[in-house]
């Protein structure tokens, strides 16, 4: 029951994302094409002589609040509108995974956070590089922002029979089973900044390689994501 359970809410989850692809496609278009139009008006009047610094400063709050439409926009096409550059290939989960935390490793320290990670030779997996890198990078990136100050996150990859499993483990404050239950709903975020896109690609890039993403958390002790797809030993070529 437990099985049939979890299989019924990966559909719904699965529904939940194709509906809303449909959905952003078009909306995103419209906000991006005023949006557009404003910006490029205060633009222009910034650089107007005819107006004193303080008017100015306040045309720069508002172009700078239109670029955050922009980028918010810019997430729901990356949902709604697949890349067709962006090809599968053979990744190798390890190096892949240290490119990935050289990059965030500054961001931890700015929470004296310690990162640690275990990674097996010779996972491989079948996706696009740049899709897996943006899906880690998220990830990690919350599990950073969740947890406390001075408190290490530990992602491990290993091979788990026919798949590659990616655990990423923070010690913050971590969910109830309503809120994990409610990640990946777009503008859904316990961040105070947050608009939730960034998690829901990540279900859509799992979701696109025929992948599984599971969270357990428990309050107070902290939160582990595991990411799992099928483990590729042979040289793949696209058929696209």
């Amino acid at each position: 029951m437990k099985k049939q359970q979890l299989y019924h809410e990966q559909l719904q989850q699965s529904e939940r994302l194709k509906m809303i692809a449909h959905l952003t496609a078009a909306v995103a278009h419209e906000i991006r094409n005023p949006v557009t139009v404003v910006r490029g008006f205060l633009q222009l009047y910034r650089e107007d002589p005819a107006f004193d610094d303080p008017v100015k400063n306040k045309f720069k709050l508002m172009i700078d609040e239109l670029n955050t439409v922009e980028q918010i926009t810019s997430q729901f096409l990356t949902l709604s509108k697949p890349n067709k550059d962006q090809k599968p290939e053979k990744v190798n989960v390890n190096d892949a995974l240290q490119s990935v935390t050289g990059l965030v490793r500054s961001y931890a320290m700015l929470s004296d956070n310690q990162m640690h990670i275990e990674a097996e030779e010779g996972c491989f997996i079948f996706i696009n590089p740049i899709e897996f890198k943006q899906l880690m990078m998220n990830l990690i990136k919350n599990a950073l922002e969740a947890s406390n100050m001075g408190k290490p996150v530990t992602v491990i990859a290993k091979r788990n029979q026919h798949y590659i499993e990616i655990k990423i483990m923070d010690e913050g404050s971590g969910m109830s089973e309503d809120e994990v239950k409610s990640l990946g709903t777009p503008f859904y975020s316990l961040k105070s900044n947050g608009t939730g896109l960034g998690l829901m690609i990540c279900f859509n890039i799992v979701e696109k390689y025929d992948g599984e993403i599971n969270y357990e958390s428990i309050k107070g002790v902290g939160t582990t994501v595991t990411v799992r797809f099928l483990a590729t030993d042979g040289a793949f070529v696209s058929s696209t």
